[in-house]
């Protein structure tokens, strides 16, 4: 077959796969331009009442949550990824992998667990006042607050800068700081006037994934009484009944999300270098001793024991005083609402996640995969609680175009049927998480590259044949990383699923936070630690995987 032929035939048997990608980005599009919509919509009167006595308070507290947390985890993030990549002291390697766990715990579950730890009555000030005779100003332990909230985000977030920074450095700015070495320059010199000029881009792009969580959020900001955009969208649609406000509110929070990102963007845009060397180098680690390696190991052990090992610990102490009250037959119940949610999303999800990958490979020069791919990953950039209003405006809308298929089957007039089921609730994990899975398979493919498929195409395979025969075992370690990786954002997600589960459905995490708003803290500590263990499976599996492909 000639290459002319091999394109015409290819270009035949992607119809079906171009159109299956395109009606999933199109599903994704929907809910997002619906709740932009919101911003033109005729307003009432309790969105008059927010407007003037409310918003600005909301879109304040919303501002200084996102940059009081930005500025704290680029400060953790970068230094960490600094001492990680550049110096070598002891537990070096076991630091690397566990800044990356503080990622399998949740904010909300992070902010019940100090806030009960740090109370009158919570282990540490039970601790100091019993076996020292210590009492202190309640002041000092006072996390219900902002100040508390972005320690908490701090603490649990800052992983995403850590992981761009670090391999920022160790892989592209090796001749930079090597070069700044042998001109004699010192550490502090090197890190103030090359590390972070040249890191401004990964130092960024983990900022605004760290944005997007701290708007993402709904247990942290309501557990502490913040009155972010994410909780007033709460109270609105629950409090007030109001869905057309709740909307509004959602559409200014999507705006805010589209300025950060495009901030995002023209510093990645105007922050380019070029690499003196054509050879990429890895940075060559400076041992640490004396003074500097107890400081650096300080911070290091200070930090993992804040962001995961006390909490952990705590969690489990408080499982074991309510471990026989927890687990019981809805514990199972529980674990199956949650497995099964979860295994029904990610099949599809992967489904789609897979086929627009495959699309857009042959695509890769056009106008249509970059489209495509922005399509596809705009879902992970919108809150949950956002989304979800997006999402139930557009399965009442289809619910309302299918009453007379609904009056034909014998369903009473204006009954919401697929509102009312749990297809509204996987609807939204498809387009939350879809860019999760996209991004697992599309580096698969990049890595196999298309030489096979190629070849077995001018062996006469059509291209389905062709993916399940050649490309599937080729990116099954990419696509296994896709599930892990969804599963977890699935099990702990809190917004999208209070918001959108039907009637008397629960899961893990739905359940830690009724615990939680009914003041059984250790209750919680049983599911919560579940959502933890999944976290950390997952992030023991990307690290294995990562290691592999270094390799």
């Amino acid at each position: 077959m000639t290459g002319a032929a091999l394109r015409r035939s290819l270009k035949r048997k992607l119809n079906g796969w171009v159109a299956l990608s395109v009606t999933g980005a199109i599903l994704a599009l929907l809910p997002s331009l619906y709740i932009l919509l919101g911003l033109f919509a005729h307003t009432n009167e309790n969105w008059q009442h927010i407007q003037e006595y409310m918003l600005l308070d909301y879109a304040l507290e919303s501002l200084w949550l996102v940059l009081g947390t930005g500025a704290c985890t680029i400060i953790v993030g970068v230094s960490l990824a600094w001492l990680v990549a550049a110096y070598d002291f002891p537990l070096r390697r076991f630091f690397a992998f566990a800044f990356v766990l503080p990622l399998a715990i949740p904010p909300y579950i992070a902010a019940y667990t100090y806030g009960n730890m740090l109370s009158y009555t919570g282990s540490i000030q039970t601790f100091l006042r019993n076996g020292w005779g210590w009492t202190f100003d309640q002041g000092y332990f006072d996390i219900m607050s902002m100040k508390g909230a972005i320690f908490i985000f701090t603490l649990f977030l800052f992983p995403y800068v850590y992981l761009i920074t670090k391999t920022f450095l160790e892989k592209q700015s090796a001749a930079f700081i090597e070069n700044a070495r042998l001109l004699g320059k010192n550490s502090v010199h090197i890190f103030f006037r090359i590390v972070l000029p040249l890191s401004q881009a990964a130092i960024a792009g983990g900022a605004s994934l760290v944005a997007f969580e701290v708007l993402n959020d709904f247990g942290v900001t309501n557990h502490f009484g913040i009155q972010s955009f994410t909780t007033a969208i709460f109270k609105t649609w629950f409090g007030m009944y109001d869905v057309d406000s709740a909307i509004r509110l959602a559409a200014w929070l999507m705006s805010l999300i589209i300025g950060i990102f495009v901030v995002e963007r023209l510093v990645r845009k105007r922050k380019k270098f070029s690499s003196p060397t054509n050879r990429v180098t890895t940075l060559r680690r400076r041992k640490l001793t004396g003074l500097p390696m107890y400081a650096a190991l300080c911070f290091c052990i200070v930090i993992v024991s804040l962001s995961f090992f006390i909490p952990v610990a705590q969690l489990a102490v408080w499982a074991t005083w309510t471990y026989q009250e927890v687990l019981n037959e809805r514990f199972v119940q529980l674990l199956t609402n949650t497995l099964s949610i979860s295994v029904v999303s990610i099949a599809l999800l992967m489904l789609l996640a897979v086929t627009v990958a495959n699309v857009i490979r042959y695509s890769r020069t056009s106008v249509f995969a970059m489209v495509m791919t922005r399509l596809i990953s705009m879902g992970y950039s919108i809150p949950g609680a956002v989304l979800s209003i997006g999402v139930l405006a557009v399965v009442i809308s289809l619910d309302k175009e299918l009453g007379p298929l609904y009056a034909w089957l014998g369903f009473p007039e204006g009954k919401l049927v697929i509102s009312m089921s749990l297809f509204m609730l996987v609807f939204a994990y498809i387009i939350r998480f879809l860019a999760v899975g996209f991004n697992a398979v599309e580096a698969g493919f990049e890595k196999t590259g298309n030489r096979y498929s190629e070849a077995a195409r001018m062996l006469g395979m059509g291209m389905t044949r062709t993916f399940f025969k050649v490309d599937l075992p080729l990116i099954k370690g990419a696509v296994m990383t896709g599930v892990i990786l969804v599963f977890m954002e699935i099990v702990k997600e809190l917004p999208l699923t209070l918001l959108l589960r039907p009637y008397n459905f629960e899961t893990l995490a739905t359940k830690a936070y009724q615990y939680a708003s009914d003041e059984q803290i250790q209750q919680a500590s049983i599911p919560s630690l579940f959502i933890v263990a999944v976290g950390i499976v997952s992030v023991f599996f990307y690290h294995w995987v990562g290691e592999r492909q270094a390799k």
